[in-house]
């Protein structure tokens, strides 16, 4: 068995929300543990958005996915904390001293006061096209997001799907492609209007090629894509060139072993209080997508103020008894200390 890590907090989750929620509990003298099914920090952000532009977080006109993690991880540098990637938690179990062990899929074992789950909606499994030996090209040819633009710098892409990421990187990879054909069943698109426009404006002027159908097949060697069958929709076949696909058919929500905590769960969301973000086990708490409560707006604003009101909340299950002295990091000489600052 492998040795027990102690720490006060474990956070389930890495994205921009968890990573916050370092920092609140920071403020408070509370360690942490962050443990994430992917490989790196920033969730969804980083997985499937890292290069597109967020407009909404406050004092910042506007920042990347990327770009936004970065900012959290440089700011949490004060706090001690540890991140625990590419692994999933499987088990969670309370303790007779009221503590919690919580156990991941590779065997490793957390001891702590309070959970912190800031999972998002879950784990975000994409949607693959039926298309025979497609796994083959997965990672090398194919890819179900974009995490750095430059890797399709001059190469001939296919997109395929009619909705907002389909679109969005039509138009954002266009300028940069060799080639860039959009392909998409019919002729009535779910993204935004404006981007709908923009992409028709390319396509009348050549710039990118709008087929509507389905592809069929792929042709290639070791993972390396070099052409694919497109089917229209009057049963017509034609060949491309095409070294990278991009099929954005959406994604698949998969909460996993969440389902199985014993918690209040509404509609695969976990139920909180508005006033600690408490779930229906006291110690365990869930903010930013994952949970559900009257008036929920699934934004990552949203999910810094839960991460903050969390915190004041888990002080009393780290530090029973022990008074919460609110400090103001403008003023308090004691925080600027913690902070470095």
């Amino acid at each position: 068995m492998s040795e027990i890590k102690n720490t006060d907090v474990v956070i389930i989750g890495a994205g921009p929300v968890g990573l916050f929620a370092v920092f609140e509990l920071g403020l408070l003298c509370i360690s942490s543990e962050i443990i994430d099914i992917l490989d790196r920090p920033g969730g969804q952000c980083a997985e499937l958005y890292p290069e597109k532009p967020i407009y909404d977080i406050p004092a910042i006109p506007v920042c990347t996915g990327q770009e936004l993690t970065d900012k959290l991880l440089q700011q949490i540098k004060p706090f001690k904390h540890n991140f625990n990637f590419s692994q999933m938690v499987e088990s969670i179990e309370k303790q007779p001293d009221g503590s919690w062990r919580v156990g991941t899929d590779q065997g490793n074992q957390f001891s702590c006061k309070a959970i912190v789950i800031a999972a998002g909606g879950g784990s975000f499994v994409p949607k693959k096209p039926p298309i025979k030996d497609i796994e083959q090209y997965e990672g090398t040819s194919v890819f179900y997001a974009v995490r750095k633009m430059d890797s399709f710098r001059n190469k001939d892409i296919v997109i395929v799907g009619g909705g907002d990421s389909a679109l969005d990187w039509t138009l954002n990879l266009q300028p940069i492609a060799n080639s860039l054909t959009l392909i998409h069943r019919r002729d009535e698109f779910r993204a935004a209007p404006d981007s709908v426009e923009k992409m028709k404006v390319l396509a009348q002027s050549n710039r990118i090629r709008l087929l509507f159908g389905q592809v069929s097949s792929l042709s290639g060697k070791h993972g390396n894509l070099n052409s694919i069958e497109v089917t229209a929709n009057d049963n017509t076949r034609q060949l491309l060139n095409c070294n990278s696909m991009l099929p954005f058919f959406g994604l698949t929500m998969k909460l996993g072993p969440v389902s199985n905590w014993g918690l209040n769960l509404e509609k695969n969301h976990i139920h909180v209080d508005t006033a600690r973000f408490e779930t229906s086990e006291k110690g365990i708490f869930a903010i930013g997508d994952i949970n559900t409560y009257p008036g929920k707006l699934k934004l990552i604003l949203s999910g810094f103020h839960e991460a903050a009101l969390m915190s004041q909340a888990a002080y009393e299950h780290v530090f029973p008894g022990k008074k919460l002295r609110f400090q103001y990091t403008t003023s308090s000489s004691e925080l600027h200390a913690k902070l470095g600052v």
